[in-house]
């Protein structure tokens, strides 16, 4: 198991780095556009998840699986991918954006505005983004904050995953049953 999940976990964080580092000069829009473009590149990092449970199915167990063990390899899978997203960000942010989360936070507040907030709400979502960037200046904070961004994604791809491709030892696959 374990050559699969690092495998494809390794591809997977390698597609996910790949895409924010592409697309970081998008990183200034600051815009729901830029995090669709995000979250595209860590779905499709993702979707090794799906691809490493298949080989390691196929090509370790004999074609049978259950979905517990499926499970278990997606979230692996995931969970190497997420590290190697992490490890991306925590780089970019600290050696190229070091004001990312300080533009990130005027950003917000300068949304609350335009939506017509009171002047509470603002000092409210103010004094959590002053809050937020201060704690960006630990880097274990950062690793936190950006784990939990890519993760649930992956553990949704690992569920959806383990579901499709699980197989009992009784049942029969469909394709050696046509032949």
């Amino acid at each position: 198991m374990k050559k699969t999940v690092w495998t494809f976990g390794l591809i997977s964080g390698a597609i996910m780095a790949l895409f924010m580092i592409v697309t970081l000069p998008f990183a200034n829009a600051l815009d729901e556009h830029s995090l669709i473009l995000g979250y595209a590149g860590i779905v499709a990092g993702f979707l090794l998840v799906y691809f490493g449970v298949r080989s390691y199915r196929d090509n370790v167990l004999g074609g049978r699986i259950g979905f517990g063990r499926a499970f278990t390899v997606g979230v692996l899978i995931a969970t190497i991918g997420s590290v190697c997203y992490v490890a991306t960000w925590e780089v970019l942010y600290y050696k190229f954006m070091p004001d990312f989360y300080s533009r990130y936070g005027q950003t917000v507040v300068d949304q609350a505005r335009k939506s017509g907030k009171s002047e509470a709400e603002i000092a409210k979502t103010q004094a959590t983004m002053e809050e937020m960037t201060k704690n960006a200046g630990n880097p274990i904070w950062v690793f936190g904050m950006t784990f939990i961004e890519p993760l649930p994604v992956g553990l949704l791809i690992a569920l959806v995953s383990a579901g499709v491709l699980r197989r009992r030892s009784g049942s029969r696959d469909p394709v050696l049953a046509a032949a």
